[in-house]
């Protein structure tokens, strides 16, 4: 999975999806085009705007122009174009696009998650970038049954 994206202020959802599937993806809402630019080229990241006037820009050549307004149409618009048939669901920090990782001692996110969530559930997950904890609740199945949806 070699998908690397850095997304316009235009794709915030869209990101958010493409972190769930577990694609490294950045976004910036107040990133200027230039600053945008120079990430994408040093990181070797396909920039996925919505705006025509950045792609006019000289020198601009990895990029994936995103025509649909639905998110959800967004994603499947960026699988189809690039062929994706590879993905790791919720490996990924939705917030920060962190990498998750298993905790191995549920005593560690005590303070961290709701009682309810501690007591009814033992899978939990850390971002490594922002420390948020993640859980096998019901987002997940609905998180698969959309993206079924969305895939088909």
């Amino acid at each position: 999975m070699r998908h690397r994206f850095i997304a316009d202020a235009m794709l915030g959802r869209l990101t958010r999806w493409l972190r769930l599937l577990g694609f490294d993806t950045l976004y910036y809402p107040d990133i200027s085009d230039s600053r945008l630019l120079r990430v994408a080229r040093e990181e070797e990241r396909l920039i996925l705007t919505r705006d025509t006037r950045l792609i006019k820009i000289k020198g601009v050549k990895d990029y994936l122009l995103i025509k649909a307004n639905d998110s959800f149409k967004q994603l499947l618009e960026v699988i189809d174009t690039l062929k994706i048939e590879e993905f790791k669901p919720l490996s990924r920090c939705v917030k920060c696009n962190g990498l998750l990782g298993r905790l191995l001692n549920k005593s560690e996110i005590k303070d961290s998650v709701p009682e309810f969530v501690f007591l009814n559930f033992n899978l939990f997950l850390k971002c490594s970038g922002c420390g948020k904890v993640y859980w096998e609740g019901t987002h997940p199945e609905k998180f698969r049954e959309k993206l079924s949806e969305v895939l088909k």
